[in-house]
This record gives structure tokens, C-alpha cells and sequence, in this order.
């Protein structure tokens, strides 16, 4: 199942809140269940994210072929890549 717009609002949403990051993995994997989610340290993804809010990058993934692979495009999106960025003192 593709990402809907209104889904990709309300993850945007969730981790830009100031108290996202102990949270944000667990919650969100289950507000989206029908989504694929990856969780990793930024320093892990090479790609752009799509967007970066608070502590994370959210990089769409997009399982559809055989292999699957970063997207920027929302409408291809089965899953979510949630690379947490290192906090900086």
C-alpha cells in the first residue's frame, strides 16, 4: 500500500514535534503498520532525504519492483527510511 498524502503530513507532523526523537520509531510504526519502516543513523544513508525534521531524515522507500530503493517521490512510496542524525552538543 502507497503512502497517502495525508499520511505523509502527519509523519512530518510527528517528527518535527520538539519530543519526537524517544519516541517517534515505535509510535509512528504503529500509527502506519501497512508501511514498511526502516530505522538506522543517518550516517548509515548516502541519499538525500527527502525531508529533515527535528532529530531524523526521512527518506521514502519505495518496494515496489524487486529490489527496493530510495524515492523522492511520494506516490511510489511503500515505506519509510528513519535515519536519527547525531545531536550536536
Amino acid at each position: 500500500m502507497a503512502l497517502a498524502a495525508h499520511e505523509l503530513i502527519e509523519i512530518e507532523q510527528a517528527l518535527a514535534a520538539p519530543d519526537a526523537a524517544p519516541q517517534a520509531f515505535a509510535t509512528l510504526r504503529q500509527r502506519f503498520p501497512h508501511l514498511a519502516w526502516i530505522r538506522c543513523d543517518a550516517s548509515d544513508v548516502t541519499e538525500t532525504p527527502f525531508r529533515s525534521l527535528g532529530a531524523f531524515d526521512l527518506h521514502l522507500l519505495d518496494g515496489a519492483d524487486h529490489c527496493a530503493q530510495i524515492t523522492d517521490d511520494p506516490a511510489r512510496a511503500t515505506g519509510i527510511v528513519l535515519a536519527k542524525r547525531a545531536v550536536k552538543p
